[in-house]
């Protein structure tokens, strides 16, 4: 028999098993040709019951049919899943969009049975890179850019996901690498600039950036610190190759010198420095040593080493001397290879100390943007969190970093969202007409209730309400610094102060005039009887220190220093 419910499709009531081709024993029958081609016709609603009557029920389906069916609802649930937000089509239209997407899923059926899992696989993988699906996004964002392409129906919901997930993993690791090789270009190209600069160990960061700023190779290391960074490092390095040179010509000194005294025949151990150097004053070697200290230092070493007169030496004393010199140039270079096996060495571990150093560095970074992107809740517990990032695929990069790090930094991003939240409450108590420094919080509370931002910074009236009183405190001492800074600038309150007032009140009285027309001094209105305490403490205060020292009072010192 014929299956209505599904084109071309035939049913064995014997065998229960369903069909796409027609077997070979019903090929060339007249009557099945006929039976293919002349549907019955049903009355409309009874669909469903004429289909159930010869065949199986619903929950004795095949494989085969439930599979179709399951893509077929996946593929109309995509298809009018971006028409939702839109008003409601009609039926008639609903239903042919569900008779395509049956058609379509019939079609991508065949293809799947006809085309090999891998090639499929890498369809539909193909198909994500060219739709630009983000590495850093979820299936349920990005599926509208790929449920209308044809390859998007090559794989079952299963596979989809199982290649999706294996996209997003392999494209996000081809970002980040991406990113480091840029990075380390950038990074190429700094440096070139550096060398091009024609830098020396006493420039400076400030005169590099005001003199190659609109340089693209400095602009493109965004940072200002990481170019600081990279600038120090460079010239601390040309500190360590002058330094190097200078000890080198230093050696060479020493070594010009040893050879001019060793031309001086007449040197013995008893020899004087002061008989010897007028002899040798005007030689070259002896003009580049500039520290006389350091030429005598250097020929009492030289002399010490000396046994007898050259005058009087024998064939021993040459061949003495030929093995301590031999014996010298032996220990010079062993002096020297170990020398240079700590300079080596040192440089090693500076090298690899960097090197950790970036890599830990990178960690951070990659832990701040995953604290950034996944705990947005001031109030979360380090152990809750930690649940929640291990699942981020990112986890794998910031396991290098210790276990107190982590929790250190984790405790620094709860702190900076907490200021966050208290930054706005505060601009909320700020824009709030109305309230002064005597308002009560039953008075405020009245008055921000409603405003989202007070709902937002806690839900515990009793946290909002220290909050407030904390602001409130901060702005009466902020008031009251800003008072005793008009009170400085008021050129009417003197030293003579307070005796006038004691002579007059009308002095007192004069002073809040002038006063009286500074928002510095109206603001304290709401507590007058503190406002006044202060302004009698600065004028006893300036009573105190007397009348100020005339501006040419050092002047005679001065002089007299000259």
């Amino acid at each position: 028999c014929v299956d209505w419910r599904w084109p071309c499709v035939l049913f064995n009531p014997s065998t229960r098993t369903s069909v796409w081709e027609r077997p070979a024993e019903l090929k060339k029958r007249t009557d099945v040709d006929k039976m293919v081609q002349t549907p019955p016709v049903q009355p409309e609603g009874k669909g469903q019951d004429a289909s159930n009557k010869d065949g199986e029920p619903p929950s004795k389906k095949t494989k085969t049919e439930e599979e179709v069916e399951e893509s077929a609802a996946e593929g109309t649930e995509a298809q009018n899943g971006a028409a939702e937000a839109k008003t409601e089509e009609p039926a008639v239209l609903r239903g042919q969009g569900k008779e395509s997407a049956m058609e379509a899923e019939l079609r991508a059926a065949k293809e799947r049975a006809a085309i090999p899992l891998d090639v499929r696989m890498q369809r539909f993988r193909d198909m994500l890179v060219e739709k630009e699906v983000s590495a850093f996004s979820t299936w349920e964002k990005e599926l509208h850019k790929i449920v209308f392409d044809s390859r998007y129906l090559l794989l079952t919901s299963k596979e989809r996901k199982q290649v999706f997930e294996k996209y997003v993993k392999e494209r996000a690791e081809e970002e980040r690498r991406e990113k480091r090789n840029k990075m380390r270009e950038r990074k190429d190209l700094f440096q070139q600039l550096l060398e091009s600069a024609g830098l020396n160990s006493k420039s400076t960061f400030s005169d590099f950036a005001q003199k190659y700023g609109k340089d693209e190779r400095f602009k493109n290391i965004e940072k200002m610190r990481e170019r600081e960074s990279m600038f120090n490092d460079y010239i601390q390095e040309l500190r360590k190759l002058e330094r190097e040179e200078r000890l080198n010509q230093r050696e060479k000194m020493k070594k010009d010198f040893l050879e001019l005294l060793k031309e001086q025949k007449h040197l013995d151990k008893h020899s004087r420095w002061n008989d010897v150097k007028k002899s040798m004053a005007e030689d070259v070697r002896y003009r580049a040593v500039d520290s006389s200290s350091q030429r005598e230092e250097w020929f009492k070493e030289y002399v010490s080493k000396l046994t007898t007169t050259h005058g009087h030496q024998d064939g021993e004393d040459e061949g003495s001397r030929e093995r301590e010199k031999q014996e010298r140039i032996e220990a010079s270079l062993r002096e020297r290879e170990k020398e240079v096996q700590r300079t080596l060495s040192t440089h090693l571990r500076e090298r690899d100390k960097e090197r950790e150093q970036h890599k830990h560095d990178e960690a951070v970074q990659h832990f701040n943007a995953l604290l950034t992107d996944l705990v947005r809740n001031p109030d979360a517990s380090w152990r809750e969190a930690k649940r929640t990032l291990r699942k981020d695929h990112r986890w794998d990069l910031v396991e290098s970093l210790e276990r107190e790090e982590r929790e250190k930094l984790f405790t620094e991003h709860l702190e900076q969202l907490q200021r966050k939240k208290k930054d706005k409450y505060r601009d909320l108590l700020d824009e709030t007409a109305g309230i002064t420094l005597s308002s009560t919080w039953k008075e405020v509370k009245k008055l921000i209730r409603d405003d989202p931002r007070y709902a937002k910074f806690s839900s515990s009236e009793r946290k909002c309400e220290k909050e407030f009183k904390e602001y409130l405190k901060d702005k009466m001492a902020a008031a009251k610094s800003d008072f005793r800074e008009l009170l400085k600038e008021t050129k009417t309150i003197t030293y003579k102060s307070k005796k006038q007032i004691e002579e007059s009140e009308q002095h007192l009285l004069d002073i809040q005039k002038v006063l009286e027309k500074d928002k510095r001094y109206l603001v304290l209105s709401c507590i007058p009887d503190e406002r006044r305490k202060l302004l009698m403490a600065y004028v006893e205060d300036l009573d105190r220190r007397g009348p100020p020292p005339p501006p040419t009072a050092s002047e005679p010192t001065r002089r007299s220093n000259k």
